[in-house]
C-alpha cells in the first residue's frame, strides 16, 4: 500500500511535515478588503491579525477548491498511490466536506476515504501527522481509517473568546448580547459539538474564571483515557503559557504543546482567542 494523505491550510501542521512527500495540503483562501490571501504564501500570521483589525468587515473565507483535490487525487495512481484519505476542517464550518463524497468512487485502482474530523487546527493536524506516520509503520488502511475514527470520536476543543463584537460580526451573537456580556464582563466558552458545529457552550463570568472552567472542562473530559492536550491561541502567548501551568496543576500529563490560530479560524474567533483542544493518542 502507498498511502497519499491529503488535508487543508486550516490543519496546524509541524514545520517539518509540511515538505513530506506523501501530505497533500489544499488552499483556503482568505479575503480581506477586496484582495485574495492565503497564509503561509502571501499572509503570515501576524499580518492577518494585523490587517483583521484594521479591515472595516470582517474578513471572509471560501472553501477549499474541489476540483484541486480532484486534480490531485486524479494524479495519484501514476506516482503509485493505491490509497488516499482527505482529512479536511470540520463539516460544521464548512460545506466542502458535503461537497466531495462524490469522489470516493471516481478513480479507478484508488481507494479513498474521506472521514469528518468535525475539529481543525492541532487535532486535525495531528490526526494528518498520525496517518502519515501510520502508513511508514506498514499499517493496514482499514486500521489507519478505523484509527482516525476513534480519534474523531473523542477530540473536542474549547474556546475563550475575547471580543464579544467579533462574534456579532460573525453572526453568532446578538447585539444586545455583546452589549450586555461586556458590561457584565462576560467571557462565552464556545465548543465543537458533536456535529463539528461550533456553538456557545457556557457564559462565565471574568476571564480568570473562564480561564479555569476550561481547565476542569479538559481535565473531566480526559479522566478515562490517554489524550494529547494543545493549548491553540491568537496572538496571547502569555495567557496561553498562564492556560498551560493551570492544567499542569491539574495533573493533565504529558508535552502540552501551544499552536495558533490562522486566519481561516481566527475569522471566526476573532484576535486574542484562546482554546485547549484534545485528541486521543492512539
Amino acid at each position: 500500500m502507498k498511502l497519499a494523505v491529503i488535508t487543508d491550510s486550516s490543519a496546524y501542521l509541524p514545520q517539518d511535515l509540511l515538505h513530506h512527500d506523501d501530505l497533500f495540503i489544499l488552499e483556503i483562501p482568505i479575503y480581506i478588503d477586496g484582495e485574495s490571501y492565503v497564509e503561509g504564501k502571501n499572509l503570515t500570521h501576524d499580518e492577518f491579525y494585523q490587517k483583521m483589525a484594521a479591515s472595516k468587515e470582517l474578513p471572509k473565507t471560501s472553501q477549499p477548491s474541489v476540483a484541486e483535490l480532484e486534480e490531485v487525487l486524479s494524479g495519484l495512481t501514476a506516482k503509485g498511490y493505491t490509497h488516499a484519505i482527505g482529512l479536511f476542517l470540520s463539516s460544521g464550518i464548512s460545506g466542502f466536506y458535503q461537497n466531495i463524497q462524490y469522489l470516493k468512487d471516481e478513480f479507478e485502482g484508488l481507494t479513498v476515504e474521506f472521514p469528518d474530523s468535525k475539529i481543525t487546527s492541532a487535532p486535525l493536524g495531528m490526526m494528518v501527522e498520525d496517518c502519515l506516520k501510520w502508513a511508514g509503520e506498514g499499517r493496514l488502511f482499514d486500521e489507519i481509517v478505523a484509527n482516525v475514527q476513534h480519534q474523531i470520536d473523542g477530540t473536542s476543543a474549547y474556546i475563550m473568546v475575547d471580543d464579544l463584537n467579533h462574534l456579532v460580526k460573525g453572526g453568532r451573537l446578538s447585539n444586545g448580547a455583546a452589549i450586555l456580556g461586556n458590561l457584565l464582563s462576560i467571557k462565552p466558552i464556545l465548543h465543537f459539538n458533536d456535529e463539528g458545529v461550533i456553538e456557545v457552550f457556557e457564559k462565565v463570568r471574568t476571564e480568570k474564571k473562564a480561564m479555569k472552567r476550561l481547565v476542569e472542562i479538559v481535565v473531566s473530559d480526559n479522566a478515562d483515557g490517554h489524550y494529547q492536550v494543545f493549548v491553540i491561541h491568537a496572538n496571547v502567548p502569555e495567557k496561553a503559557e498562564a492556560l498551560r501551568q493551570l492544567l499542569i496543576e491539574e495533573g493533565v500529563e504529558g508535552d502540552i504543546p501551544f499552536a495558533t490560530f490562522g486566519g481561516v479560524i481566527g475569522t471566526h474567533l476573532g484576535d486574542h482567542s484562546l482554546a485547549v483542544g484534545y485528541i486521543p493518542i492512539v
